[in-house]
């Protein structure tokens, strides 16, 4: 019998058992159903190609909340670079009004695009997914004091983001 027959089984069962879980933190992470989709087979197809990154790393909710909040952060790092790519090689054709509510989102993923990745990370599991500090604690497999830590750094980090964004012409 193959050694990989166990891991597919457990990965597919995850999938099927966690699946929605992935792609509703990457809908809300990335606004977007069809890169979440991308995500939720990027996240589990990188578990078939390497099954060993589960091991020993807590339980498997947790691993696929950090492994897709990782994903969805690079996605919009690279969506901010292909934007300021487009921006600097096209032309705008026409200006349309954002709503207030799109606009905010969008804010939120260039802020989170500037971000370190703890900090990132840390930011969507307490704003977006409202967790606590132990419960950060437990998913990043570090201490909440460290969370702290971190949340001081993020609201400092967006401080200074504001004051240099408002003293720009």
């Amino acid at each position: 019998m193959d050694d990989r027959v166990a891991p597919v089984t457990l990965i597919e069962a995850a999938y099927r058992q966690h699946g929605h879980i992935v792609l509703r933190r990457a809908r809300r992470l990335l606004g977007n159903e069809q890169e979440a989709r991308e995500i939720l087979q990027d996240v589990f197809a990188s578990l078939l190609g390497e099954p060993g990154q589960l091991d020993g790393k807590g339980p498997m909710v947790s691993w696929l909340y950090g492994a897709t909040t990782h994903a969805c952060l690079n996605r919009i790092r690279d969506r901010k670079n292909r934007l300021r790519l487009l921006d600097t090689h096209v032309a705008p054709m026409q200006e349309e009004s954002v709503a207030p509510r799109a606009e905010a989102a969008l804010l939120t993923r260039e802020l989170l695009a500037q971000l370190p990745g703890d900090l990132a990370q840390v930011a969507v599991h307490y704003f977006s997914d409202e967790m606590t500090h132990e419960e950060i604690a437990r998913v990043m497999g570090c201490s909440r004091r460290h969370v702290g830590n971190q949340l001081e750094r993020l609201k400092a980090t967006i401080s200074e983001q504001t004051r240099e964004g408002s003293s720009s012409p």
